[in-house]
């Protein structure tokens, strides 16, 4: 077999030859004012896309004062390490604030609502093992599981696989129906005396569709199982989408059955890249997160997450871009792509040839009817500059919408784009460039082929 990916070398490694590159430490350092200099070049080579609104997700807000803002309170923050409270107490309050406010976004704001607490972590994909250990923890002790299952549908996130796999869990992957929406009957069959906890997603990543969160709370909590709600693309937007009027279904801890939330503040929350929330309902639960040693000759050690050491900078940044935003700046912003979002999806279904896959608000899947390759028509895109994300199981490409898609002419561009990338692939048929030919074989092979493949693809992203 030929290698894959031999063609996306160059694409991986576009800065060979033009700045040097470092397979040992220098001898002497280099002077600063270079070191800068050679930073500032790479920056400005790459900010054109994603400023220009040609990134799907990737940066959600991208303002130039915004940005500026948070590195100013960022450097303020640079030295500080939530490991050592006794030096640094504001990381502790900007953390414990970061998870008091999404809380209260997320259903604990009633003066009778539910009791929620928290952690802060470095992302999605650490929210949602960080939550997953949890369960496994509190199912073996509480509950005396000895195997602990997590039960999901295919279209929650892939951090569950790793978190299950982490952990030696059981990942019970179950379909969806129709409308890309997790099966309540296929939940319901798969749930068993070893299940620890059940997931939905609002929305999932891959066709931006948000589970009947009710009712799999309600399944949940009448089998006595965790329910965890993923909604680190939602967290941020979905409050504000249904205060704006949007028809979006009760999702967090106002639902009884639900125990446990993760939310990406380094999304819609518009903090800077290394930020996420975990919570749960209440400290009881959170406990099982929790890793402590006390006969260690270094002392006692207790970690809340999974790192010893953290950036409180990017906690300082998070908590400062919450409260210089505040609720009228969420809602405004998710006015903004949501009705950037409408006009991309109707644009979307107006293409023939293209069909949009469920009923999206701002994360809009889309795949193509009769023998048009969709990964094709991902590539022609690519070469007119943008980043989509690919999806399989069905063949299909997404664009989240954010504040860089909704500033004047973006969405008119993306769409007529696209018209003109599904144009030339029914110009050029069997024409298969860069990833799309990647994608297609991805189809064909076994899952352990095609595990070789991607980490090939990793070790060619480490090399110098």
């Amino acid at each position: 077999m030929t290698d894959p990916f031999a063609d996306l070398d160059r694409q991986l490694k576009p800065y060979r030859g033009e700045f040097p590159s470092f397979r040992r430490l220098p001898a002497d350092g280099l002077a600063r004012a270079e070191v800068t200099g050679l930073v500032e070049r790479m920056a400005a080579a790459e900010e054109g896309r994603w400023r220009d609104g040609f990134a799907s997700g990737a940066v959600y807000h991208g303002d130039a004062e915004h940005v500026a803002f948070l590195s100013r309170v960022y450097a303020a923050q640079s030295q500080s390490n939530p490991l050592h409270p006794d030096l640094w107490p504001s990381a502790t309050k900007f953390e414990a604030e970061i998870v008091a406010m999404t809380a209260g976004m997320l259903g604990a704001g009633a003066a009778d609502g539910p009791e929620i607490a928290g952690t802060v972590s470095s992302g999605g994909t650490e929210s949602i093992l960080l939550a997953m250990k949890t369960y496994r923890d509190f199912a073996r002790e509480r509950r005396g599981i000895a195997e602990p299952e997590i039960v999901a549908p295919v279209t929650a996130h892939a951090a569950f696989d790793k978190a299950a796999r982490y952990f030696d869990m059981k990942l019970v992957r179950v379909p969806v129906d129709a409308g890309f929406r997790a099966d309540l009957d296929a939940l319901a069959a798969a749930v068993t005396g070893q299940t620890a906890v059940i997931v939905g997603s609002a929305p999932g990543f891959p066709h931006g569709v948000i589970d009947p969160i009710p009712q799999i709370a309600e399944l949940a909590a009448s089998r006595g199982v965790g329910c965890h709600v993923d909604a680190c693309l939602g967290g941020f937007i979905l409050p504000w989408a249904r205060k704006l009027g949007y028809p979006v279904p009760p999702f967090d801890f106002t639902l009884p059955g639900v125990s446990s939330m993760s939310a990406d503040t380094h999304k819609y929350g518009y903090a800077a890249k290394g930020s996420s929330v975990v919570l749960y309902r209440g400290k009881d639960l959170r406990k099982y997160q929790y890793y402590t040693v006390a006969d260690w000759p270094g002392g006692l050690y207790s970690s809340p997450t999974f790192a010893g050491s953290r950036p409180g900078a990017l906690s300082a940044a998070c908590w400062a871009a919450m409260v210089s935003i505040g609720e009228s700046g969420y809602t405004e912003a998710a006015r903004r792509i949501l009705a950037t979002g409408a006009v991309v999806r109707d644009g979307i279904a107006a293409i023939d040839g293209l069909r949009v896959l469920g009923d999206p608000l701002w994360v809009i899947a889309f795949g193509t009817s009769g023998d048009l390759d969709v990964y094709q028509v991902m590539e022609n895109m690519s070469q007119r500059g943008w980043s989509l994300n690919g999806l399989q199981r069905p063949p299909a490409v997404h664009i989240a919408i954010t504040l860089r898609h909704t500033r004047p002419g973006v969405a008119g561009r993306f769409l007529a784009h696209l018209a003109d990338s599904v144009a030339q692939v029914r110009a050029n048929p069997g024409v298969h460039t860069g990833m799309a030919p990647v994608y297609g074989m991805a189809a064909t092979l076994p899952d352990g082929t095609v595990r070789d493949l991607l980490t090939a693809y990793l070790d060619l992203t480490f090399e110098v």
